[in-house]
């Protein structure tokens, strides 16, 4: 296949779409053993730029209270929103570790985004957004300034990266008719992981996740007359796939197309962060108060798949199953704290998790992009402890489980893996991120005074992660 054609079809894949394949046409293909090609097939050593597009998602808890007093509220903002900007950057790869091809950088880049959020707290039981105290937060652009360390498999390098982030907040509190914020330029700093694969000439692609930590926020002014005051973490997760021009270098060569039919079966590790959108109000409440539950923590499992080859086109479906560690039990609505106990204080937990999905993919050379999507379900369980006694009552703790259905889309790249020699040629690695949806969930409770009050959680999860698959059906790849 031209490399025009194999440029232009892998790009289109990692902006998020694929023409469809002519189906028509699944008879497995000849493959033909690459020859050995002495000493580096591929060189990542040089100056590189791109760009690169992708989605954010915020975990910051921010506190609102009155200096002097109990009357503090802890809520979760999570702004959201697409980003997308440019890098620059720098490698040198070298055999001298004793590590194999070790490949070492310096990348830039600078990021256009509109992550945002708006809560509104519960100090009001009637209209939240006319009476309770609302919060703003809006991350505009932010930069990061990386050392890249990771490890070549010829065309497709692994890595972890860190180093110095910065980006502009905006954060506002508003209390009708008071308002009061702080906008501004802050440091810190980030850490991720990503792999990145060469498509065709001096082009390559990636997909990465980076942690952005921006420290604490925070302000000061007036609300219901009074001073007040808030504190605000800034937490940003930061998905997307890029693409980069190296400038000089060894063009990638052509390479005959794995073979990626068959069974497969493998494990998997990652993170998980959810940005549940949640009410909290008595029942019927028009306009309850609105707060964000982020479970957040470690995935893994295993997953099983067959895949079927039309030359460089795969499709397969696949089916996996996750436990999971995340938890959010830092949210506490209204009064919260001594002596008052006037207050509701929200624990919520995603125990385990699981897929069915199909998956379409371009195998360039031993790399494959893939899209897949399918089906999800998962059990989410949250505990809620209603202090509301005012020192006379007895504490009300009420716990609800819920197994949901849902959809999940997303993508990734696998190729060969070769780390220090222990894998063999049926093995590759895989990196992908998953979008999971499983809708809605309404537990509802009654506190001591008689009061029925519905809280309800829109359940979404975003997901990164790294796996090794065994392939029955040995891939066919270039020798390095």
């Amino acid at each position: 296949m031209p490399v025009k054609r194999t440029l232009l079809v892998v790009l289109t894949m990692v902006a998020g779409g694929a023409a469809a394949a002519d189906a028509a046409d699944l008879s497995r293909p000849s493959y033909v053993k690459a020859p050995r090609i002495e000493g580096t097939l591929y060189d990542w050593t040089g100056f590189y730029l791109g760009v690169n597009a992708g989605y954010g998602v915020g975990r910051d808890l921010m506190s609102v209270g009155f200096p002097g007093t109990v009357f503090t509220e802890t809520n979760r903002l999570a702004p959201q929103g697409a980003l997308g900007g440019v890098q620059a950057g720098y490698n040198w790869q070298t055999a001298n570790f004793g590590l194999g091809n070790v490949v070492v950088g310096v990348e830039t880049d600078i990021q256009a985004a509109d992550l945002k959020d708006d809560r509104c707290g519960i100090f009001s039981l009637s209209s939240c957004s006319s009476f309770g105290v609302n919060y703003s937060q809006r991350l505009g652009w932010f930069g990061t300034v990386r050392g890249r360390f990771g490890l070549a498999n010829g065309p497709v390098l692994s890595y972890v990266t860190g180093g110095l982030a910065y980006g502009d907040v905006r954060t506002t509190v508003t209390e009708l008719p008071d308002s009061f914020g702080t906008s501004e330029v802050r440091t810190g700093w980030t850490i991720g992981s990503g792999i990145e694969a060469a498509l065709a000439g001096n082009w390559t692609g990636k997909i990465e996740y980076l942690y952005l930590n921006l420290g604490t926020q925070s302000g000061a002014g007036s609300l219901l007359g009074a001073p007040a005051n808030f504190s605000s973490d800034i937490r940003e997760h930061i998905f997307r796939v890029g693409l980069n021009y190296r400038v000089g270098g060894t063009p990638y060569r052509e390479q005959p197309v794995a073979n990626w039919a068959g069974l497969y079966v493998g494990g998997n590790v990652g993170s998980a962060i959810a940005r549940n959108a949640s009410t909290n109000g008595v029942a019927g409440t028009a306009d309850p108060g609105r707060h964000e539950l982020s479970p957040k923590g470690f995935i893994g499992g295993g997953q099983i798949g067959y895949n079927w080859q039309a030359a460089n086109w795969v499709f397969g479906l696949e089916a996996d199953f996750q436990g999971s560690t995340q938890r959010d039990n830092e949210v506490c609505l209204l009064w919260c704290g001594p002596p008052i106990g006037f207050d509701l204080t929200i624990d919520q937990r995603m125990s385990w998790l699981g897929t069915a999905r199909a998956r379409v993919g371009y195998s360039v050379g031993s790399s494959l992009f893939y899209l897949t999507g399918g089906a999800a379900y998962g059990n989410v369980r949250t505990s809620f402890v209603d202090t509301n006694n005012f020192g006379f009552f007895d504490v009300q703790q009420v716990t609800a489980s819920h197994t949901k259905t849902g959809y999940t889309v997303g993508g990734g790249l696998e190729s060969p893996v070769n780390l220090f020699g222990l894998f063999g040629p049926n093995w590759t690695a895989k990196t992908e991120y998953l979008f999971v949806d499983l809708g809605s969930v309404t537990d509802v409770r009654t506190n001591i005074f008689g009061a029925t009050f519905a809280h309800t959680s829109h359940l979404q999860e975003h997901i990164f992660r790294s796996g090794l698959n065994y392939h029955f059906n040995a891939p066919v790849v270039a020798k390095y």
